[in-house]
């Protein structure tokens, strides 16, 4: 808080939206704010002989315990009056500090947006030192959040569902190995929409990043499915070369 003037970048942040999949919801990793009712995204600064890409890594380390992430910046925010100063400004006074005007912390910050998707399963959940809890919170019970952190989340999602018209989803979000059914959910859970169930099928077939196990799921009520796992050299493909046609 005293010294990070001279520590971190002037003025730069960053934003994470964490993305997870769990009971066929999509869900969402935030913090429970100190002295305050709101919900925060996880976030942090950037040290003056840090990447940008690094800091944002460490940021997502710090809060998942995990090092296997899928990371993305997707947007810039900047508007000037985006920064709580008053927030900051009476959690310094609760901690001792004087803070003159021109305090670091008081200053105006703009701040990169980046997403991660990660496997629910994987993840330990941890606070960080503004914070009091750090819980996932399924996408559609989340209402206002810290400064303009609810538009940094819909900005998120926008880019995801724009990604899912020419990459792949769902390494990161699945276990090892699903069901077509899973995998379906997953896609319509992201874009807010019913999908046709042999259409969804084929495409995802005709794309050559799944494999078809010959386990299938026991246990359920119906004809147990077979279960399928992503191959991983032809999803690494679809990512750097694309994916034909939208959903």
């Amino acid at each position: 808080m005293e010294k990070g003037g001279k520590l971190f970048h002037p003025g730069l942040s960053l934003d994470c939206v964490i993305f997870g999949f769990h009971d066929n919801q999509l869900k969402v990793l935030l913090l429970k704010m100190e002295h305050t009712d709101h919900w925060a995204l996880p976030g942090g600064f950037v040290y003056k002989d840090e990447a940008l890409e690094a800091a944002a890594t460490r940021v997502l380390q710090e809060r998942t315990g995990i090092n296997d992430i899928f990371l993305q910046q997707f947007h810039v925010f900047g508007d000037p009056a985006r920064s709580d100063r008053k927030y900051h400004s009476n959690r310094l006074k609760k901690l001792g500090i004087q803070a003159e005007k021109d305090h670091w912390l008081l200053n105006r910050f703009i701040t990169v947006g980046f997403y991660a998707l990660v496997e629910f399963s994987h993840v330990t959940p941890m606070p960080d030192n503004t914070s009091v809890a750090c819980e996932w919170q399924h996408l559609h019970d989340i209402g206002n959040l810290f400064m303009d952190h609810r538009q940094i989340l819909d900005k998120a999602l926008e880019t995801l569902r724009q990604q899912l018209n020419y990459q792949p989803i769902g390494y990161n979000l699945l276990p090892d190995k699903f069901t077509m059914p899973e995998l379906q959910t997953l896609y319509e859970t992201i874009l807010g929409k019913k999908l046709d169930r042999r259409n969804f099928q084929r495409r995802m077939n005709s794309y050559g990043i799944l494999r078809r196990l010959k386990e299938t799921r026991k246990g359920g009520a119906h004809k147990a499915p077979y279960l399928y796992s992503f191959n991983l050299r032809k999803y690494q493909q679809a990512l750097l070369e694309g994916l034909q046609g939208g959903w």
